[in-house]
């Protein structure tokens, strides 16, 4: 059978934004300024930053070269190396693809902001955490909205690489930026906005624990969405000119300029108008539209970009995600990429509302003892992504030849790449245990010992039978 053409980014622009789409998720807007606030502002953001330009950045200069090299994605590239670390991709895959049944539920949510931010959301503040309650319980809204995020990712992926991709990423990146810095610049000019710089920004090393240096390289490692494969699908449509180092650089400096562009755009109005910073859904979905009602007519206008933003981000992350399980069937199954595309996103989309309906009408039905939307979240974040990119930074480090890595990163020779030495060693010896300690962490903080042992029996079955994956 005569080899198809590989697929291509038609820019270096083209594959950057879409690139650091794919690292800037929802974690960015309401994740990383949380855990800054909660551990030491500035102490913290300082930890992270400096392990995500010597680790992170290590990782995915890593993923990219095993990309190119190989010209395949996840799977593919593992299997072409070595075989017996099949498995290591197919887990990528799932973790991919299982993300894909919790994440279209919250990009819908944003979505759906969107349009009730003009629809009466902000007109009675004290009632914004009962509304956001009663909608992501329904049966019906959530799900018709979570359907339509989903289907954007399906008709972005569809058109390919450079077609769908890298035009989505061109526009969607600059967009999200432009938007976090009108609502930074509204947030800082607010009266008492300064607490809120102060709280993010001025340091406490008193805060800073092992803690804190754990919750860091977590943060730096996740955050740019390593060890799941994308960042490898992404590589392997690369050509043989593009600077592996120089790139992987520019799409870390990216994703944490929106993570911090998210922190200056929450945390100002948060001080501002006497608010407690929340976590997670609450802080996004129901303590940001309290700022946003309190700006009169103004606040609807800015409470609309904000999720737009929200969405932008959401979309740029899950559009990789669906990329990796696409590329799996395309390269390992010989599927065509429409092909592969809807029958990966209807599979998604039937998860994704099983998800959506475990917060309401099936919140009754667990699965050890989880329900199916945290099911999905604590397996793949707590065990897959933490025990893949483990295994990642093992494989880059001893079973990737030297040479082989040498070449890759220096096009042949043509480039210098003058830290290759430190990135190696690096590779090898200190990132595995820095990222092995976050994972044994992640593992044991997860209560319900059932999805545990699942999830690290999962994992146990795939390395049995990797040659045959």
């Amino acid at each position: 059978m005569e080899k198809k053409q590989r697929e291509s980014w038609g820019s270096r622009l083209g594959f950057i934004m879409a690139a650091a789409g794919s690292a800037v998720g929802l974690g960015n807007i309401w994740r990383f300024p949380y855990m800054a606030g909660t551990n030491g502002g500035s102490a913290f953001i300082i930890i992270y930053l400096a392990f995500a330009l010597i680790i992170g950045i290590s990782v995915m200069i890593g993923e990219f070269a095993i990309g190119r090299r190989t010209q395949l994605a996840a799977v593919g590239a593992y299997k072409a190396i070595n075989k017996n670390w099949t498995f290591a991709g197919v887990l990528g895959v799932i973790s991919a693809f299982f993300i894909m049944g919790f994440y279209p539920v919250v990009g819908g949510w944003a979505s759906a902001y969107i349009l009730k931010s003009f629809t009466g959301l902000l007109s009675n503040p004290a009632a914004i955490g009962d509304a956001f309650g009663a909608f992501i319980t329904s049966a019906v809204e959530p799900s018709i909205w979570l359907i339509i995020f989903l289907a954007a990712n399906i008709i972005i992926v569809a058109k390919g690489v450079s077609g769908g991709i890298e035009k989505a990423g061109k526009i969607l990146m600059p967009t999200l930026f432009g938007l976090l810095i009108l609502i930074a610049i509204r947030s800082v000019t607010l009266e008492g906005a300064g607490g809120g710089l102060e709280f993010l920004f001025k340091p406490d090393f008193s805060e800073v624990t092992g803690q804190t240096l754990l919750a860091a390289l977590g943060q730096a490692f996740f955050s740019l969405s390593l060890g799941m494969g994308c960042m490898m699908t992404y590589g392997s449509y690369l050509n043989k000119s593009e600077n592996l180092p120089s790139n992987a650089l520019i799409v870390t400096l990216l994703d944490t300029g929106v993570a911090l562009l998210a922190g200056i755009a929450i945390f100002p109005a948060l001080f501002a108008f006497g608010v407690e910073p929340a976590v997670g859904a609450g802080l996004v979905f129901v303590v940001v539209p309290q700022i946003f009602a309190q700006m009169g007519t103004l606040g609807i206008i800015f409470s609309a970009l904000f999720f737009i933003a929200l969405t932008v981000a959401a979309l740029t992350s899950s559009v990789s995600l669906l990329e990796v399980v696409v590329a799996y069937l395309m390269d390992q199954r010989g599927w065509e990429r429409k092909k592969s595309v809807y029958a990966a996103g209807g599979v998604m989309a039937i998860l994704s509302v099983l998800s959506s309906l475990s917060m309401g009408v099936m919140s009754g039905f667990t699965v050890l003892g989880v329900g199916i939307f945290d099911f999905f979240d604590i397996l793949t974040d707590k065990i897959f992504l933490a025990i893949g990119g483990m295994l990642l930074a093992i494989f880059i480090g001893w079973f990737v030849k030297r040479e082989d890595l040498e070449d890759e990163l220096t096009n042949g020779g043509t480039i210098k790449f003058g830290l290759f030495n430190a990135w190696y060693a690096l590779m090898k010896y200190v990132i595995p245990l820095a990222v092995l300690v976050v994972a044994v962490m992640g593992i044991l903080s997860i209560e319900q010992t059932g999805l545990m042992i699942f999830g690290l029996a999962v994992i146990a079955v795939l390395a049995l039978f990797s040659k045959k994956l």
